[in-house]
């Protein structure tokens, strides 16, 4: 038996379904260099498994969206639950590349269907106010992931290794499938302003949308391909890696919460242009720095990634309203397809790097083990702490491409298109 929707435990449930979803992320990026020494992988290798999260989430967002007016937001959620407690379980019990990449695999589908699911529920639950709620679910990306970050410092602190850690989202899962058991779901918001499949599809062509598609896909790469590295890469660089992880997501978190003055001063695509600008000097001073002050760069960073997700998904969905879930889902979809690419070409970078500042004599293919017994061990963190930051730096092109971006869209959209409600 279902009942008639709960607004505010369905909202919860939500936000613990993107708290798990957070967690891997964080989890992930942790457990990254014990991967590369336990299954004896390469830097290229680590970045493949994790880019599976990525388009994993895609394809859950590509067709999840247009089917959550169709089969239900409730069977897209308990989809994720599903795919959520496999993936966890899966990867707990890993034992070479191919487990790695199927339990990674999985978290991305559950993942995406939190997105997927999640996205127009809370549009639709809250109508009147979806914004400021959307605003609200949001800041449990960057929460979750300080949630697993801090579990996983603490818990490798105690000694206890990635697979304890990554057995802790199993609570948080728990509790969200509880939260969503016989809960009724609302109707998605476009099915209520009855907007047929046909405008929908239509609508996800008007040019505008499809330039900030092609801008998703570099803001989410900015976002999330330097946050999967980072905690293996400042490990080597004098602090701690996830320490400075946590510090970065929690500052995103804060600027979520109170992003509306932000936002109404600058306007979405003022505020996109600012952030664009400060993840590329972010990203520079990042590549430049070592110890202590790594954790100044990464607030520059902070501060520029933090706005990019909520405010591509609001602008598009106040401009767009028509697009409806599928545009959600699209926007979505591209992000993360985008960093399921740069993941790996990351960590190429990372290879090549560390390669070509190996002594004479030390073969590219010892990276992992020879290299290791062949050099000191303060030689080995400075080469790879080097290779690893300078692979950040060239990340950097991409916010710098974004800023001529918004820049034009800012100057046309002044000139020609009467102001657009504020979004984040």
């Amino acid at each position: 038996m279902t009942h008639t929707p709960n607004a505010s435990r369905l909202f919860t449930g939500s936000c613990l379904a993107l708290i798990v979803t957070a967690m891997s992320f964080a989890l992930r990026g942790g457990a990254m260099g014990a991967w590369t020494t336990e299954f004896n992988l390469t830097h290229e290798q680590i970045g493949w498994i994790n880019g599976t999260a990525f388009w994993g989430f895609t394809l859950a967002m590509v067709f999840g969206g247009p089917l959550c007016d169709t089969l239900g937001m409730g069977r897209i959620v308990w989809l994720a639950f599903v795919g959520h407690l496999a993936g966890i379980l899966l990867t707990i019990f890993a034992w070479d590349y191919w487990s790695l990449f199927g339990g990674t695999l999985l978290f991305g589908i559950a993942n995406g269907s939190v997105e997927a699911a999640c996205n127009p529920l809370i549009a639709a639950l809250y109508p009147a106010d979806k914004t400021t709620k959307l605003n609200h679910f949001h800041v449990w990306f960057p929460g979750g992931i300080v949630i697993g970050g801090l579990l996983a410092f603490a818990l490798a602190k105690g000694e206890y290794g990635w697979r304890a850690q990554f057995a802790t989202m199993l609570v948080p899962l728990a509790a969200y499938g509880a939260l969503f058991l016989r809960q009724g779901m609302p109707k998605t918001e476009r099915v209520t302003m009855g907007v047929s499949t046909e405008a929908m599809f239509r609508a996800c062509l008007n040019p505008v949308f499809l330039i900030m598609v092609v801008c998703m896909l570099m803001t989410a790469a900015t976002e999330l391909g330097p946050g999967q590295w980072i905690p293996s890469i400042l490990e080597n660089a004098g602090v701690s890696g996830i320490l400075v992880l946590v510090w970065i997501t929690g500052l995103m978190a804060v600027g979520r919460q109170f992003a509306g003055p932000f936002v109404h001063r600058l306007r979405p695509m003022g505020m996109l242009l600012a952030s664009a600008m400060l993840s590329a000097v972010g990203l520079y001073l990042m590549s430049m720095t070592h110890g202590p002050l790594l954790f100044a760069s990464a607030t520059v960073f902070a501060f520029g990634v933090c706005f990019f997700w909520p405010t591509m998904l609001g602008y598009v969905n106040e401009r767009f309203p028509d697009t409806g879930a599928l545009g959600l889902a699209i926007m979505g979809g591209a992000g993360m397809l985008s960093v399921s690419f740069v993941l790996p070409v990351i960590g190429r970078f990372y290879d090549e790097g560390i390669t070509a500042r190996l002594p004479a004599g030390i073969s590219a293919e010892t990276l992992n083990t020879a290299a290791k017994g062949s050099l000191e061990a303060m030689e080995w963190a400075r080469i790879q702490a080097a290779a690893g930051l300078n692979a950040l730096g060239i990340v950097a092109v991409l916010p710098m491409i974004l800023t001529a971006v918004f820049a034009v869209l800012l100057v046309t959209s002044r000139r020609s298109a009467s102001p657009h409600p504020s979004n984040r």
